[in-house]
């Protein structure tokens, strides 16, 4: 009898987080208006609204929520890596937080020099962009026939999640991935983080 397997996949790791999101919330809006140098990187490259990204790399020492947040991440980061079958914990390599404005999107990106990457949703208004993965195999498919809507969502070559506030999602870095545009009214606040 003939049976198909699935071989090479791309694990999505999905957690809902019990942290004081408002509490975090300020922390975001708060250093999108005090960070200047995050400030002039966003206008610089046509980014709307505000990243720490570039500019902050102390967020857990500046900031307390940041600070109690990362115990957290690297809970779960090493939950994981252990689905994952990994030998190694995953260490926190960076972390940042962004503010999207409505009509803000993020083009399809890796996370080159990181092993793990993911994030934390901190509000997300009616409308906010979701975030999109990309089948990695997708360059390598040249002629392969379009899949049918209906097929099964690992067989899709994007896959679209909506998260909640509190959600938290963590991904292999080789993993392109994009946010959909803002159609929000209100701006979409989360943290995003690199692990080594």
């Amino acid at each position: 009898m003939s049976k198909s397997r699935l071989l090479f996949a791309s694990p999505l790791y999905e957690a809902p987080l019990k942290v004081d999101l408002a509490d975090l919330a300020r922390t975001v809006r708060t250093l999108a208006e005090d960070d200047e140098a995050g400030q002039r990187w966003a206008e610089e490259k046509d980014y709307w609204g505000y990243t720490s990204y570039a500019s902050l790399d102390d967020l857990p020492t500046r900031d307390p929520a940041i600070g109690d947040l990362v115990p957290l991440l690297e809970e779960h980061a090493r939950a994981f890596a252990k689905e994952l079958g990994w030998d190694h914990e995953p260490k926190l390599d960076h972390i940042w937080v962004n503010l999207m404005d409505p009509g803000a999107h993020h083009s399809a990106h890796i996370h080159p020099h990181s092993v793990l990457s993911g994030t934390l949703y901190v509000d997300v208004p009616e409308g906010a962009g979701a975030i999109r993965f990309e089948d990695p195999r997708l360059p390598m498919m040249m002629v392969a026939p379009l899949r049918e809507e209906s097929a099964p969502e690992h067989l899709q070559p994007h896959v679209t999640i909506r998260p909640a506030a509190g959600t938290l999602l963590l991904w292999e870095s080789f993993l392109r991935h994009e946010v959909l545009p803002n159609l929000g009214e209100t701006e979409r606040l989360s943290i995003s983080f690199n692990f080594a």
